[in-house]
């Protein structure tokens, strides 16, 4: 009796992980849709800075987690640590300023972004890393967090770009000036 009874826990129990297995995706892809429905409370140029700051952040975590480990170039590798620790923090921030009932999607990465990065090793990477990641990434995310912090309609939002927008125009530089060492074009 006993031993049919752990079994049917057993059985139960991988039911509800299979079911927890399946439901996953499903919920993955909702987190990230949840910051573009139109039934939460943002107006539409801060649902687009949501889905832009979430992405610039994610995509340079998982950028930096690659040239650790396909660059040979401490400079790069140091560029690369200090931009996963300061995005981890922002991503964070950004979590925080969120009204409640908006999910900020946790990883949603330039799938192309990091996908023309992968099959890169050493000088190759870090030329493409520095260029695309660094210099035109920080771009792009300079221009969305000055909109965000000068066109915002969320309060919160709006002073978590204006907060953070030191930091990113500070990245910004940081890889223009590693760009010009290291000899990349910009």
């Amino acid at each position: 009796m006993r031993k049919h009874f752990k079994l049917k826990h057993i059985v139960i129990g991988t039911i509800i992980a299979a079911g927890a297995l399946a439901v996953a995706p499903l919920a993955a892809a909702q987190t990230q849709a949840a910051s573009e429905t139109s039934a939460n409370p943002l107006a539409q140029s801060d649902k687009d800075f949501v889905q832009a700051a979430t992405m610039s952040s994610s995509t340079e975590i998982d950028a930096a987690k690659l040239a650790t480990a396909n660059s040979e170039d401490k400079d790069v590798k140091s560029f690369a640590h200090h931009m996963m620790l300061d995005h981890t923090k922002l991503t964070a921030e950004l979590k925080m300023a969120a009204p409640h009932g908006v999910a900020v999607p946790k990883d949603n990465s330039d799938t192309a972004v990091l996908g023309s990065l992968r099959g890169l090793k050493g000088k190759a990477f870090d030329q493409a890393y520095i260029s695309k990641v660094g210099v035109q990434g920080h771009k792009e995310a300079v221009a969305a967090f000055e909109k965000e912090a000068a066109d915002g309609q969320n309060p919160k939002l709006k002073k978590a770009a204006q907060d953070a927008l030191p930091t990113i125009q500070k990245h910004y530089q940081m890889a223009q000036d590693l760009a010009a060492k290291k000899g990349v074009a910009q």
